[in-house]
């Protein structure tokens, strides 16, 4: 279905968003973005939104499995706003976003549906769940200018680390609360700003009155902002995502300094939630 704005999908696709859980692929080039939606189609949600300028076309088949909501991602906080907008809209939802060419991954997704696994996760009384976004890039940049390629994926393999997260006002850690750091970011930190370094995102969450959603992907209530409960390990999922090695090729402060992203930590990567799960980049909590 096709809306004619973002104002008009709120006031019109209200019964879309009633029930969960709702992706929102946020659609900033024409870069794999028919292969994003499938994904995530695939990943059982009960409704994918696309945010999406006009002049994209989609596939025949994509396009009818999904509502298309006209957007530009360009200015500053747009994306932000949408989804607080939408927060606003649809209290008591499960949302979840990303952008193109990034691909949510989670514990056993092969077999079990996105729905079963945020079932489970409200049975153990969470809100929110922390997602990782895993770098990829392609391995050969020459034949791949724009670092994308689903066929030879890679991603790194080691180099992640975490940091206990601050509170601006007490200068004291909070309780279950870090700041996750690798891959390419990593690698490349100096042509990343600083407040785009971290690797964390609260991309799956129940919307409720008064939520929001803040620059740096956490939200006004710090408990969606942990990664566990107090008593014991909760699921995570990654979002495996080209987003960052193709911003690098793309800017000219950086992309003639990356001749490849490639390095001995690299492998090629299997677009199966087992890898991810054995090298430490998701976790299964108790969800067997």
């Amino acid at each position: 279905m096709e809306y004619s704005s973002f104002e008009n999908f709120l006031k019109q696709g209200k019964s879309v968003l009633e029930k969960g859980p709702v992706a929102m692929i946020f659609v900033e080039d024409d870069v794999e973005v028919a292969t994003t939606l499938r994904h995530h189609l695939q990943c059982g949600f009960r409704a994918v939104i696309a945010l999406m300028p006009d002049a994209f076309r989609l596939p025949d088949d994509v396009a009818a499995k999904i509502h298309r909501v006209p957007f530009d991602c360009g200015p500053h906080d747009a994306v932000v706003g949408a989804i607080n907008a939408v927060i606003e809209t649809a209290p008591g939802t499960w949302l979840y976003y990303c952008y193109n060419a990034e691909y949510l991954f989670f514990p056993f997704c092969e077999t079990r549906d996105v729905g079963e696994m945020l079932t489970f996760h409200t049975e153990e009384r969470r809100s929110a769940m922390l997602t990782y976004v895993i770098d990829l890039y392609a391995d050969d940049l020459d034949a791949f200018p724009n670092a994308v390629s689903l066929d030879r994926a890679f991603l790194d393999r080691s180099g992640y680390y975490a940091q206990s997260r601050k509170d601006p006002e007490t200068g004291h850690p909070r309780e279950r609360q870090l700041d996750f750091y690798g891959g390419v970011r990593w690698r490349y930190e100096e042509h990343i700003p600083k407040n785009s370094r971290k690797i964390d995102r609260i991309a799956l969450f129940c919307a409720r009155p008064g939520l929001r959603l803040q620059d740096d992907h956490t939200f006004n209530d710090q408990e969606y902002n942990t990664y566990s409960c107090p008593w014991h390990h909760n699921l995570t999922a990654a979002i495996c995502s080209f987003r960052t090695a193709k911003a690098l090729k793309r800017n000219p402060g950086s992309t003639f300094d990356i001749h490849s992203f490639r390095w001995h930590n690299s492998t090629p990567f299997e677009w199966h939630s087992r890898q991810l799960l054995d090298l430490g980049l998701m976790e299964p909590g108790q969800w067997f």
